[in-house]
């Protein structure tokens, strides 16, 4: 079956809604500590003011037989300001989502594809892909598309205390 990836529109936001929540659903399970799944009406929310705004975010869906079965989000990011040492590169963060029962046939690849496509197009010459180490599944995904580490990112937790 063909995968059909296009523009996300003002009607599929049920469908988006759908996605966010199996994606959360599926990240709760790996760390309940970390994730969590958002109040419905927040989502729904957050997908009609991003359609209607189209600035920042781009959201491309994949259909097969006229169900949308996966989703992806451009996140355009702001250039470093002249104040900072990074060189300025456009660039954006990606999130991929595909249900259960349709990974494995491609349609998290033609989704990756044309956001690279879409993403191009905007000037963007690097994207993100923020994952946890603990989601294998997502790292295999993204490094078979070519992605792979670029620095470290740390984090603390506040209160928690230092080692040494």
């Amino acid at each position: 079956m063909p995968v059909l990836v296009r523009a996300a529109a003002r009607g599929d936001v049920p469908a988006l809604v759908r996605l966010r929540l199996a994606n959360a659903e599926r990240h709760v399970q790996l760390d309940p500590a970390i994730y969590r799944v958002p109040d419905v009406e927040a989502v729904r929310k957050h997908f009609e003011e991003v359609l209607a705004a189209e600035a920042t975010v781009l959201v491309l869906v994949a259909e097969r037989v006229g169900e949308v079965v996966g989703m992806v989000e451009v996140v355009l990011l702001a250039d470093p300001p002249e104040h900072q040492i990074l060189a300025p590169r456009r660039a954006a963060e990606i999130h991929t989502v595909v249900l259960d029962g349709h990974r494995g046939e491609g349609v998290g690849a033609a989704l990756l594809a044309a956001a690279e496509k879409a993403a191009a197009e905007r000037g963007v010459v690097i994207l993100y892909a923020g994952i946890f180490t603990a989601n294998r599944e997502a790292v295999r995904f993204y490094s078979s598309a070519g992605f792979g580490p670029r620095g470290t990112l740390l984090s603390k937790e506040q209160g928690a205390t230092s080692a040494g």
